[in-house]
């Protein structure tokens, strides 16, 4: 098992790695002057252009320059958002809670329906299994955006039941805030988690150790408990691991739409006001804890199946 961990450890710093040089690079992928696109592209004075390539080392080979970033985003300094004139961490630290809760409230609504439903629509009989196999369709077929829109005119406008915009003060309040952006964020990724389910449950259920188990008279819950759901378990982590990872890029459309100060509008506004030093820490942040989490999931599903970690398989 450590043998397994330290190899998924290596995976996560070579993915980091590389993406690191692609999100720097692609600075100098950009049409224009570097030092131009950083100042926001509306021509600056020729000291405020020597001052930024001073500060970012734009005269200094690329290698070098590649460095003077790197070393700084290790030491905890990305730089100085040219735009709001405000340090990176600061900007990243007054929202990445907002953010990780929103995850999270999403996580949970996808985890506990998504399973639920597979589940349901696995054993629930011809008709239940008819109506969840439709309403994760809809779903599935449903961008964030416009499930934001039918939310904001059903539970903001129309039943005035959660607020449209803002990200609450205080536990409780954040929650009512987040719960609209939650549920936008989550719908689609609910009926694919569902989906996944129920096709592992169906197939454990025919297995030749579920119908011994039924065999021995024990009882229907604790068969779909320890012989199904156990063996079905490693599949339907990893689906759900790899989509709670991908949340964090997701919710750019939900914090947009909701007026919630998150990093993924702050993102969508830094991309738009080309404040290139606050998008690539983002953009990099994002990798790594897509990477992280894709990780302890592997290591959670080897936790669950010990051939994985024994074969090396993801």
């Amino acid at each position: 098992m450590t043998g397994f961990v330290l190899r998924r450890l290596a995976g996560v710093v070579t993915t980091v790695a590389v993406a690191s040089v692609v999100i720097f690079g692609a600075l100098y992928l950009a049409p224009g002057d570097p030092a131009s696109l950083l100042a926001g592209g509306n021509q600056p004075d020729p000291a405020a252009l020597a001052a930024i390539r001073e500060r970012h080392h734009l005269d200094d080979p690329l290698p070098v320059q590649y460095w003077h970033w790197l070393s700084g985003l290790l030491s905890g300094d990305p730089g100085v958002s040219l735009v709001l004139r405000e340090p990176v961490t600061a900007l990243i630290g007054a929202r990445i809670g907002t953010t990780m809760l929103l995850v999270a409230y999403a996580s949970v609504l996808i985890l506990t329906l998504g399973v639920a439903a597979g589940v349901l629509a696995a054993v629930g009989g011809r008709r239940v299994d008819r109506a969840l196999t439709v309403l994760t369709t809809v779903l599935m077929a449903a961008p964030a955006f416009v499930a934001a829109i039918l939310l904001i005119w059903l539970f903001a406008t129309t039943l005035s039941w959660f607020p449209v915009f803002g990200s609450g003060t205080g536990f409780a309040d954040r929650i009512h805030h987040l719960t609209l952006p939650a549920l936008a964020l989550s719908g689609g990724y609910v009926a694919y988690v569902s989906r996944i389910t129920r096709s592992e449950v169906r197939a454990e259920l025919a297995a030749d150790h579920v119908a011994a188990a039924q065999g021995r008279g024990l009882p229907r819950w604790t068969v779909l408990r320890r012989h199904v759901l156990r063996n079905a378990a490693p599949p339907i982590v990893a689906v759900s691991g790899v989509t709670v990872a991908g949340l964090f890029a997701a919710t750019a459309v939900a914090e947009q739409a909701f007026g919630v100060a998150g990093l993924g509008s702050l993102l969508v506004q830094s991309a738009a006001r080309q404040d290139l030093v606050v998008v690539q820490a983002l953009s990099l942040l994002l990798v790594t804890v897509f990477v992280v989490v894709n990780m302890l999931v592997d290591v959670l599903n080897a936790t669950l199946d010990p051939r994985l970690a024994k074969s090396g398989a993801p």
